[in-house]
């Protein structure tokens, strides 16, 4: 019997092509998918995002396309009335990371009023931001340094903010849609009234 020539290796038995194949595996890999970044994804996403969506809903997980802000990312179903396992696990960010990212979305926010197009924040102001929150009595400041540097770098991984050049970083979009201006006031209320601690998502 001749080998079916649709088949993408052998006893393949799926239906998309492969191109749709990679973008589905790509916003099952990454948190988000960008289009000014893959511009050929993007399209074949918008293209075919009926099918796609469907493949994610087998999954029990949502496909969020925003044209505004040119991203894709996915998110649990959640029902109180059907019994969904859950397969995408939020991770809680680390009090380090959330205080620098409540900074991030705090100073976008006002440079994006401001009529900013671009914002950018140096490392050193993340740091110094960040350690205000720490306590004042514990002398050791190399540690929490590392700690903060170790949060701008998972942020930096997340697409968050991109650096462009040492110990410069360009504020991305997608800063809006971790942290929703609901939640943001939120952090900073809690912020005020005791401290810091570990928050989840």
């Amino acid at each position: 019997m001749e080998e079916d020539p649709s088949e993408l290796f052998a006893g393949d038995s799926g239906t998309l092509d492969a191109d749709v194949r990679r973008v589905l595996v790509r916003l099952l890999q990454r948190r988000f998918l960008v289009a000014d970044k893959n511009r050929a994804q993007w399209r074949t996403l918008l293209e075919n995002q009926q099918v796609i969506e469907s493949r994610l809903h087998d999954l029990f997980v949502h496909l969020v396309v925003d044209h505004d802000r040119g991203v894709a990312y996915k998110k649990q179903v959640r029902s109180a009335e059907l019994d969904v396992p859950v397969l995408l696990r939020d991770d809680a960010y680390s009090r380090a990371e959330t205080l620098v990212l409540v900074h991030l979305r705090t100073v976008f926010q006002r440079e994006q009023s401001a009529g900013e197009v671009s914002v950018r924040v140096d490392v050193e102001e993340l740091e110094q931001t960040a350690l205000t929150y720490f306590d004042p009595d514990d002398t050791n400041v190399a540690a929490h340094q590392r700690e903060i540097r170790a949060a701008i770098a998972r942020l930096e991984r997340e697409g968050l903010i991109e650096e462009e050049s040492q110990g410069r970083f360009r504020v991305t979009p997608l800063v809006e849609i971790v942290l929703s201006n609901s939640r943001l006031a939120e952090l900073r209320e809690w912020l005020r009234q005791q401290g810091t601690q570990e928050v989840a998502r």
